[in-house]
């Protein structure tokens, strides 16, 4: 049996593993763990970003995680939604426990106001497209670029 909640700082070690094994998944991205840390952290002191997790009631094992960051959209003129990390432990997939934190960022995006959702998902991960595609999450003509401040020449 599975319970979602909202993530608390303590939860921020489990997380990170899940982030782990998210990143060995997404090629753009590195895993890093105290930058991950610090990014939870950010997220669950945020007072406009939301992080949930899924729960085993059993055993207080963290097993899912999915956030939502919000920003402003100048095309829908108001605060929308990136769904951000949502990851379920291997051994806990296919168990309606994705849909179900999927649901609940959904339910609570609502709650707040956002006038869209949208995320970004790696190309070559098949499942996660498969399973967004379940959930009625649409394709859009848009793709995403970035530009690495860290990275950048001085100026």
């Amino acid at each position: 049996m599975i319970k979602i909640r909202p993530a608390i700082t303590n939860d921020i070690p489990r997380l990170v593993t899940l982030l782990d094994a998210l990143f060995s998944i997404e090629s753009d991205f590195n895993f890093d763990y105290d930058n991950q840390s610090k990014g939870l952290e950010l997220l669950l002191n945020s007072d406009k970003d939301f992080v949930w997790v899924a729960e085993v009631i059993s055993t207080g094992a963290v097993v899912g995680m999915c956030s939502i960051q919000t920003m402003i959209s100048t095309a829908e003129g108001g605060r929308v939604g990136l769904v951000e990390d949502l990851i379920i432990a291997a051994e806990y997939r296919q168990q309606n426990i994705g849909s179900t934190l999927l649901a609940e960022s959904i339910k609570w995006s609502k709650e707040h106001g956002l006038k869209r959702l949208q995320l970004l998902a790696d190309k070559n991960n098949r499942a996660a497209l498969d399973f967004y595609k379940k959930q009625d999450w649409e394709k859009t003509q848009l793709i995403c670029l970035r530009f690495n401040l860290e990275l950048a020449p001085k100026i």
